[in-house]
């Protein structure tokens, strides 16, 4: 359980926005990309992969995917499926092989990209590694992707794997950022592009990180009272990004061949207008009740897990959600609109098992939540 600041800062890691005011991509709209590339994504099975695969198939590219084949998918095209374990250094399938494009989804661990070198090395002419806006050494200022790196601390980065990884979060923005630079090394500054995801939001969202206020805003299978408990006065800002929204990017940053980093997430939005957009896209009117941060932390209340999307604007948080994005924008990245999001999300959950929905992963219990409200009000909204 995250009970600091400090705890949320090491714990986020696997945080990998949206603006309202940003152009949308929709589906129905896809075009054929001028040019059909030969794609290999390593991955292609999690949270981003999938919506990779169906955009790139809807431009029109020839898709190869490598993985443990753990999560078969039916695809609405025709994908070559690989075989291999990254963790084992079983990389064989890839052997004598060329691709247009590389898309590396899933590397944490920097030996990955290291044997991946030695088998794509000169047999790819473009490299994406998707890395993470958790790279950075500091979050207490907003910046832009030229701010410092988490410097890593250990002893051998080649030498960590999952379990250690396991034991030891903080380790996760530090080997990224060591995984970056293994990236530009193995495969060149002008072959290699860096993208840094913010929160990743949408339909398929595992964690519940962003599901919970959906859920939660309307109210789904009537747990809750009518009154929502909210962070802070409203004021705080967010920033996320769709699935969906990040992967066609992706695809679309593929296709242009352009090297460089970008944070890739959403402007900064006030979570008063973000539970504004959700409770839209989701159709409800809740009666929000804004807590202080400070009775927050009191009452041992946790930023990101307890209050999902959610942290403190201000001290060595001021600057996570406050990461420019002017590159990203630059280069074609656009969002849905909010309350789609949101929507489309509540509308995922619902298809979920019955145990699946009776137990959101992040976010308060209602017992927990009618409680602290009820604490709140007895001390007179003050705290």
């Amino acid at each position: 359980m995250i009970r600091t600041r400090r705890d949320y800062l090491k714990l986020s890691a696997a945080a990998t926005g949206l603006a309202l005011a940003a152009p949308a991509v929709r589906a129905a709209e896809t075009a054929r990309a001028k040019k059909k590339l030969k794609i290999l994504i390593l991955g292609g099975t999690g949270f981003i992969g999938p919506h990779e695969v169906r955009y790139a198939l809807a431009r029109g590219h020839e898709l190869t995917l490598f993985n443990r084949g753990r999560q078969p998918k039916e695809w609405p095209g025709q994908v070559e499926e690989l075989l291999g374990d990254r963790n084992t250094g079983d990389l064989k399938a890839l052997e004598g092989r060329e691709w247009d494009v590389c898309i590396d989804n899933p590397t944490t661990l920097p030996f990955w990209v290291r044997d991946a070198a030695k088998v794509l090395k000169g047999k790819v002419k473009h490299y994406v590694f998707v890395s993470t806006i958790s790279v950075y050494a500091a979050n207490d200022t907003p910046a832009d992707e030229t701010a410092a790196l988490a410097a890593y601390k250990g002893a051998d980065p080649m030498a960590e794997t999952a379990q250690t990884l396991s034991k030891s979060p903080a380790l996760y923005g530090q080997l990224k950022a060591v995984s970056e630079g293994a990236a530009r090394r193995q495969f060149g500054e002008a072959a290699t592009t860096v993208v840094r995801p913010g929160l990743i939001v949408g339909p398929g969202d595992e964690t519940d990180r962003f599901s919970y206020w959906p859920v939660r805003l309307a109210n789904l299978g009537g747990r809750w009272g009518p009154e929502v408990l909210a962070p802070g006065d409203g004021s705080d800002p967010v920033q996320f990004i769709d699935a969906r929204d990040l992967a066609e990017w992706i695809v679309r940053m593929a296709e242009s061949g352009a090297p460089g980093t970008f944070n890739a997430t959403g402007n900064p939005l006030p979570m008063k207008a973000f539970l504004k957009g959700v409770a839209a896209g989701v159709q409800a009117r809740p009666k929000i009740t804004w807590v202080s941060t400070k009775f927050l932390e009191d009452h041992k209340v946790n930023a990101w897990s307890d209050q999902p999307v959610w942290v403190p604007g201000q001290g060595e948080t001021a600057g996570f959600h406050h990461r420019s994005i002017a590159r990203a924008l630059k280069a074609g990245l656009t969002f849905r609109p909010l309350p789609l999001t949101a929507g489309d999300t509540l509308a995922w959950f619902k298809t979920q098992p019955p145990e699946r929905q009776a137990k959101l992963r992040s976010g308060l219990t209602p017992e927990r939540e009618a409680t602290l409200l009820a604490e709140w009000k007895a001390q007179g909204g003050k705290g």
